[in-house]
């Protein structure tokens, strides 16, 4: 039978500190929380009350429930007034030997059948616990912040911690209505060795001069559903915070993808922590504000001095799939002429059946009217012939993913379009510039990666290669504005920006699982409910398809030669078995 907890201790009342005083305290358990000194105390009483204030004014907590929770805790800056806790929580900075000098003088202080945690998110537990004199008795328990929303904790299990002591404090994260996670004591744990290479990838890409720092954000934000773009996510968590996480991940990994990124110690060095100190990769209005405030990286808008947009009519599509339907609907929704071409006339029909399916359920949501669809209807036409592109002032290919065909298709369409009209191709892999060196005008030639279904998504990646003439990029950039999309721009590298930072992070998941140190399930639930994201890697690639996810993660592998990105060798053999997940009943998971 596990331990009933009815008085517990936490150490640093800091954000995460404050969080889990809270957390403990709204289910009915005495909190001692202590901090170094008494102005700490105050402060931390400052960030416990503005926490459970925002919960009264929103109806979250009632006014009975507010006062009863800050009865229970008390208030110390002496940690012998831990002596009678049955469990005491550290929460301060992530400085190991800050924690061992801690566990070391707990030790001599609680009784000898209190269990010791340490909320550090990536140090080594084994060697906080071997600071004291019982090992058996010290556990991490890692919460995630704001802790008293995020249900996720992962439940830290040494190979000295005892078996009723990993029990007893993984039944009070189940009574704390958390959804715990046991796995063993390695750098990062589950959620931070996930997360922080995939954080890491997004500084290098920033300090590369790749993409904006806005752009690599909304990419992340529109194309996958993330609640925070990476960049935006470490000036919340805290450069100096993230630069110890990482440097500890490759001390004890030697994995160069978490190397920390140099122009993180060097922005640590200068002050510039993020929110915290009011200056990370954006400014904000003040320290600890939220607001982010222009700057001179700010994004000025518009096409660059000197640049003339070319004029877009008329838009040729080229496919006859599910993207190049949704694309069709989208440029013809916005008004433009659309003329697309299909291989036969069946096709033709189907693409014009699937629009015509699409406006009918709109229509019957209330989001259309049939005078609206019948105008849209109106500015789409048909073809089986590439030569109805004559007079087009773009065309989008959505062909299959095959160099050799696109290549076929940009030399028909450099013969047949106007001079000066735009080609463009939504390849997700391929290199833009193997389709442009085809044609005789590379100039004109630019990716436009629409995301599926291309009705819904905000998403459009503008990939310019060295030979993209500028007024080319600006006016892309613009049309996508006139459809309702998000543009992000960036230059010809495989992945481009969304894919080269999501599939080494699903890669990197795999590695974990056929590493045994956790489950699927488990890998899902600490991404999904400890980093909020819309889905688990295991859920998305069995979504994507595993084939497709191979195809991706080789083409990386091939274009940064990096060690790290060479698919995982199971990925690889649940390809081979024809194991590719939903599509066909069994991938990572198996379906009905």
């Amino acid at each position: 039978m596990t331990r009933e907890f009815t008085s517990v201790g936490v150490i640093g009342l800091g954000t995460m500190g404050a969080g889990i005083v809270e957390v403990f305290a709204r289910n009915g358990i005495d909190v001692v929380a202590v901090e170094v000194d008494d102005a700490a105390v105050e402060r931390g009483k400052g960030v416990l009350a503005k926490s459970t204030g925002r919960a009264l004014d929103r109806g979250k907590l009632s006014q009975e429930d507010h006062d009863a929770l800050h009865s229970r805790v008390s208030y110390t800056s002496d940690l012998a007034d831990l002596a009678n806790c049955q469990l005491v929580v550290e929460a301060v900075p992530e400085k190991l030997e800050l924690k061992k000098e801690l566990f070391s003088r707990l030790d001599a202080i609680v009784a000898p059948d209190a269990i010791l945690a340490t909320n550090t998110s990536s140090l080594p537990v084994t060697e906080i616990a071997v600071a004291t004199r019982n090992p058996k008795r010290v556990v991490g328990m890692h919460f995630f912040n704001p802790a008293p929303v995020l249900q996720f904790v992962e439940v830290i299990r040494t190979v000295i911690t005892a078996d009723d002591v990993f029990e007893d404090v993984k039944a009070l994260a189940d009574r704390l209505d958390k959804k715990p996670v046991i796995v063993g004591d390695k750098a990062g744990f589950i959620a931070n060795a996930l997360l922080f290479g995939y954080l890491n990838h997004a500084v290098a890409m920033y300090e590369g001069k790749y993409a904006t720092r806005e752009d690599i954000d909304a990419s992340m934000r529109f194309g996958c559903g993330y609640p925070m773009g990476p960049l935006a996510l470490l000036d919340l968590i805290g450069l100096d915070t993230a630069y110890e996480i990482l440097d500890t991940m490759y001390k004890q990994g030697r994995d160069r993808l978490h190397a920390p990124s140099p122009i993180i110690k060097q922005m640590v060095s200068a002050g510039l922590k993020g929110r915290k100190s009011g200056r990370g990769f954006y400014t904000y209005a003040g320290p600890g504000s939220p607001e982010v405030v222009a700057d001179r990286d700010t994004p000025t808008g518009g096409a660059p001095a000197g640049v003339e947009l070319r004029t877009i009519e008329k838009v040729g599509v080229v496919g006859s799939g599910t993207m190049a339907t949704g694309i069709i609907e989208v440029f013809a929704k916005s008004g433009y002429d659309v003329v697309f071409v299909a291989r036969g006339a069946d096709k033709v029909d189907g693409v014009l059946a699937a629009i015509n399916k699409s406006q009918a359920k709109m229509i019957e949501r209330g989001r259309l009217t049939q005078e609206d669809a019948d105008a849209i209807n109106s500015r789409i036409t048909g073809s089986t012939e590439r030569t109805a592109l004559g007079d087009v002032d773009i065309v989008v290919e959505a062909i299959a993913e095959d160099l050799a065909i696109k290549q076929e298709l940009f030399v028909d369409l450099d013969r047949i379009c106007k001079p000066g009209a735009i080609l463009a191709t939504t390849t997700s892999s391929l290199p833009i510039i193997d389709c442009a060196k085809v044609t005789s005008r590379p100039g004109d030639v630019i990716g436009m990666h629409f995301f599926n279904p291309a009705q819904v998504m905000k998403l459009v990646e503008v990939v310019h290669t060295v030979a993209t003439d500028a007024d080319v990029t600006a006016t892309v950039q613009d049309l996508c504005a006139s459809i309702g999309k998000v543009a992000v721009t960036c230059g010809d590298v495989s992945g481009f920006i969304v894919n080269a930072l999501l599939f080494p992070y699903l890669n990197d998941a795999v590695k974990m699982l056929a590493a045994n140190y956790a489950t699927a399930d488990d890998i899902d639930t600490a991404m999904k409910t400890g980093c909020g994201l819309p889905m688990g890697p295991f859920e998305l690639l069995d979504v994507v398809g595993l084939d497709v996810s191979l195809a991706i993660q080789r083409e990386l592998y091939l274009e940064f030669r990096e060690p790290g990105y060479a698919p995982a060798p199971l990925l690889e053999h649940l390809v081979t078995a024809g194991y590719l997940g939903r599509k066909t009943g069994r991938g990572f998971r198996t379906y009905a």
